[in-house]
C-alpha cells in the first residue's frame, strides 16, 4: 500500500515541474546505459568510421600522386623556355609574347660540329633543304667579327651562350654584336641569310617555297624584304627541328652545359674530313680565311716544338707566310678535335646517344645511305627529292669550285685532290699535328711523296668511333 502511495504522486506531477525534468534526465541516462550494455554496437560503429577514414585517406593519396605525375610528364620543358622568352619581351612592352601557344612536342636540336673547309657548306644544305628544319648557317661569325682579334679558344664561351639563346628561338642575342648606333638587325642581316631557305621562302619572302628542294640564288634572295627578328623568331617557333652549323666551336666539351640542360634536347653531328684535305682547301681559300686563320693561330701553345714549315735553304715569300697560317691553324684544330674524339670514345652520360661522327669521304662516296643514317639520328624523315639532291651535288662533272660556294661537283675526286697538290713537307706537317685524330678516324699516314700520289691506293680505313 505504501508503494502504491509513492508511485501515485509521480503520475500526477506536471511535466514542467522539477521531478518531471529529473524523469527525462533519467530516461536519457537509461538509453546510454543500454548502449554501453551492448559493446558490439559501439565496436561496429567505430569499425565503420575507421574504414571510411582509411578509404578517404587512400583516395586523397591517389589523387595527389596522379596530379604530380600529370604535372611531371605533361609539362613540356619548352613551355618554360617560352615563358623565359616572354619575360624578355615584357621589358619591350609587348605582351603578345605572353600568349604564344605552346609547342605540341619537344624540339629536336642539332649542332653540326665541324671546321673550316670540311665540306660543311654542302653538309648544311642537307638540312637547309628540309622543309621540317629551321636552319642557321654560322651564326657565331658575328661574335668573331665583333671581338676580333680575340683568339679562338677565348671565344668559346661566348659562342656557347649564343647557341643557348638561338636554340630557344631568341634571336635578340644578335643585337649584342651589332655596331654601336647601327640599324637594328633584320632577317637579311644574319650571316648567310641570302642562302637560307627559311629567310628566302614564304611567309618571310615570296621568292621560294621551303618545301621545294633546290639551291637558293643569293641574288634573288637579296631582293627579299628585310624582316624584323621578331617575325623570324615567330617562324622559328613553328619548327620542331632546329639545326645550327658552325665551325667556331672547336671541342664538343664546350657544349656540355647545353647538352646537360633538361630543357634542351641537343644532339651533335661531328662532320670530319681528312686533315690533309682540310689543310689543302684552307691554302686554296687562304685569302677568304685570313682573319679566321690569325684568330686560330693565336691559340697555339708557344712552348711546343714543331717541324719546320719549309725545307732548309728555301727562300721564303709572301705565299709561304699565308700557307704557314693556313697549315699552322691545323695544330689548334686537330688538338681540339682530338679532345672531342677522346670524349666520344669514352662518352660521359651527357653525350651517350647524342653524338654521331660522319666522315666527309663516306658521305660523298655513298650520299644516299649516309644521308638516311644522318636523318635517322636527327629524327627526320628522308624523301626522294632530298636524296636526289645529295646524289646530284656529289656526282657532278666539275672537280673544283670557288671557295664557300656549294655546287655540283665530282666530290670523290675533290676529296683526294690534296694528294697531288701538297708537298711532302706540308703533308708531314699536318700529319704531325693531327696524327691522333687521323688514327681514330681511319686516315692512314703516308711515308713518301710517291705513296701520296698513288691514287690507286686508298688511305681510308675503318673509324674507331
Amino acid at each position: 500500500m505504501r508503494g502504491k502511495q509513492y508511485h501515485q504522486p509521480l503520475k500526477l506531477t506536471a511535466p514542467w515541474e522539477k521531478d518531471a525534468f529529473f524523469g527525462r534526465k533519467l530516461k536519457t541516462y537509461r538509453n546510454h546505459t543500454k548502449i554501453i550494455a551492448q559493446p558490439g554496437i559501439v565496436m561496429k560503429v567505430l569499425r565503420r568510421k575507421r574504414i571510411v577514414l582509411f578509404m578517404a585517406y587512400f583516395l586523397l593519396l591517389v589523387l595527389t600522386m596522379l596530379n604530380l605525375a600529370n604535372y611531371k610528364w605533361t609539362k613540356e620543358p619548352q613551355q618554360c623556355n617560352h615563358q623565359m622568352r616572354s619575360t624578355t619581351y615584357q621589358s619591350r612592352s609587348d605582351i603578345r609574347f605572353l600568349y604564344r601557344p605552346s609547342l605540341a612536342k619537344k624540339r629536336q636540336l642539332i649542332y653540326v660540329l665541324t671546321t673550316w673547309r670540311s665540306g660543311s657548306s654542302f653538309f648544311g644544305e642537307l638540312f637547309n633543304q628540309n622543309p621540317e628544319v629551321f636552319f642557321l648557317y654560322e651564326p657565331m661569325w658575328h661574335i668573331w667579327q665583333k671581338l676580333y682579334p680575340g683568339d679562338a679558344v677565348s671565344l668559346q664561351g661566348a659562342a656557347r651562350d649564343m647557341l643557348s639563346s638561338l636554340y630557344r628561338c631568341d634571336l635578340s642575342v644578335f643585337q649584342l654584336y651589332n655596331s654601336p648606333g647601327g640599324k637594328n638587325f633584320t632577317s637579311l642581316g644574319l650571316f648567310g641569310a641570302t642562302l637560307n631557305k627559311v629567310v628566302c621562302s614564304y611567309p618571310l619572302c615570296s621568292a621560294y617555297r621551303k618545301e621545294v628542294v633546290g639551291m637558293v640564288d643569293d641574288k634573288v634572295c637579296k631582293k627579299c624584304p628585310p624582316q624584323s627578328l621578331r617575325l623570324l623568331e615567330e617562324e622559328c617557333l613553328k619548327y620542331s627541328t632546329i639545326v645550327i652549323k658552325g665551325v667556331r666551336i672547336l671541342d664538343v666539351n664546350v657544349l656540355a652545359p647545353l647538352m646537360e640542360d633538361p630543357s634542351l634536347d641537343l644532339k651533335v653531328i661531328h662532320l670530319v674530313r681528312d686533315p690533309r684535305a682540310v689543310a689543302n682547301s684552307r691554302i686554296k681559300s687562304r685569302h677568304g680565311l685570313i682573319r679566321e686563320n690569325l684568330q686560330v693561330v693565336r691559340s697555339r701553345d708557344p712552348k711546343l716544338r714543331r717541324i719546320p714549315f719549309v725545307d732548309p735553304g728555301h727562300k721564303a715569300n709572301k705565299k709561304d707566310g699565308a700557307d704557314y697560317h693556313s697549315i699552322g691553324a691545323m695544330e689548334v684544330i686537330c688538338d681540339r678535335t682530338s679532345r672531342t674524339l677522346r670524349t666520344a670514345l669514352n662518352p660521359p652520360s651527357w653525350l651517350k646517344g647524342k653524338y654521331m661522327a660522319v666522315r666527309y669521304e663516306d658521305l660523298v662516296e655513298n650520299p644516299v645511305k649516309t644521308l638516311r643514317n644522318i636523318y635517322r639520328f636527327a629524327n627526320l624523315t628522308s624523301n626522294h627529292d632530298i636524296e636526289s639532291f645529295a646524289l646530284n651535288m656529289t656526282s657532278g662533272s666539275s672537280s673544283s669550285s670557288k671557295p664557300f660556294i656549294v655546287s655540283s661537283r665530282n666530290a670523290t675526286q675533290a676529296a683526294s685532290a690534296w694528294r697531288t697538290v701538297l708537298s711532302i713537307q706540308q703533308i708531314k706537317q699536318v700529319e704531325d699535328y693531327c696524327h691522333h685524330a687521323m688514327s681514330v678516324l681511319g686516315y692512314e699516314r703516308v711515308r713518301t711523296a710517291g705513296e701520296a700520289k698513288d691514287l690507286s691506293r686508298s688511305l681510308l680505313t675503318y673509324s674507331k668511333l
